[in-house]
């Protein structure tokens, strides 16, 4: 396989990833504040700080409120992380690996990418923002179906693989980070105990995790027990650790792969201690954007292995 059709497919994964999570935090969030108690105040800019894009933010808008957030998380063509510029991404990678991509994927992006430009008005406005990102969501885990019955396990699934669970991983600790930003605005307030619980509650859904994680902790929910289960669960799909895992096994498979096989490893023997960390503030909030900048680093070395060999 060419080396630049093996990126596209990576980063066809990864920005389908994107979309998916992108959508799924706007609506857990969007939720979080109708759980919560009127009187916690808690911002829609705080979306923008976990996803490290004030810079793009501030300079396209002055007013940090709900429209503008979910706006550029959306449909700001500007933010190369919105769900509008990730499906156009999507559908130029899409489009140019028809050859070894279920041919059926082009027209599914096509018409996730029509609905998302002739309905962002509903997910901007609160009406029918549930049902658009409930929508948005739906067609991706569709897509991601598709290819995961009809693609033969060969380089181009090795691809997919990669891009899919490196997204994954670096959505999984945003959410984390989102839900401990939360948590420490509202520490101070009379209903800290029952925030607590909700906000925690509401992360777990927003990866699908709640019923997992009931299943494997056989407990209520409790913030040290969801950050060890979405770091360092070993089963659980979307698992820092898991996502890691796959990583490592797609990798080890691969030509040349000694070095990324490597990092990978060592990642893997330091997520168990991350997972337990001797309080949720802002210490943990700064490893989480470690783990971060760690995935940057995979996906630095995975380009440098695999993508411009051939350019």
């Amino acid at each position: 396989m060419l080396s630049k059709v093996a990126e596209r497919i990576y980063w066809a994964a990864r920005y389908l990833e994107r979309v998916e999570s992108t959508a799924r935090l706007l609506s857990i969030y969007d939720k979080l504040l109708f759980d919560l108690p009127r009187q916690v105040n808690l911002g829609w800019y705080n979306l923008i700080v976990i996803n490290s894009l004030e810079q793009d933010f501030n300079e396209r808008y002055s007013v940090r409120d709900e429209r503008n957030v979910v706006k550029f998380l959306l449909g700001d063509e500007s933010n190369y992380s919105s769900v509008i510029s990730s499906l156009q991404a999507v559908r130029e990678n899409i489009r140019t690996t028809r050859d070894v991509i279920p041919p059926e994927t082009w027209e599914m992006v096509n018409e996730l990418t029509l609905y998302v430009q002739e309905n962002l008005t509903q997910g901007i406005n609160r009406s029918n923002r549930h049902e658009f990102l409930d929508n948005i969501i739906k067609a991706c885990q569709q897509v991601v179906g598709l290819w995961y019955v009809n693609m033969p396990r060969d380089e181009a699934w090795d691809m997919v693989q990669l891009g899919q669970n490196l997204e994954r991983a670096d959505m999984t600790t945003r959410n984390l980070d989102a839900g401990v930003a939360a948590i420490l605005q509202v520490e101070d307030d009379d209903f800290a105990v029952n925030s607590r619980q909700i906000i925690w509650g509401n992360v777990l859904r927003s990866l699908n995790a709640d019923q997992p994680y009931r299943r494997t902790t056989r407990s209520s929910v409790k913030g040290d027990l969801v950050v060890r289960y979405l770091l360092a669960d070993e089963d659980f799909p979307r698992s820092l650790l898991y996502c890691v895992t796959q990583m490592t096994d797609v990798a080890s498979g691969l030509p040349k792969s000694k070095a990324v096989v490597t990092f990978l490893r060592q990642l893997q023997e330091e997520i168990p201690a991350c997972a337990e960390p001797e309080e949720l503030g802002e210490v943990f909030r700064d490893m989480l954007n470690t783990l971060q900048l760690t995935m940057a680093e995979a996906h630095t070395l995975i380009g440098k292995t695999w993508f411009l060999s051939d350019q």
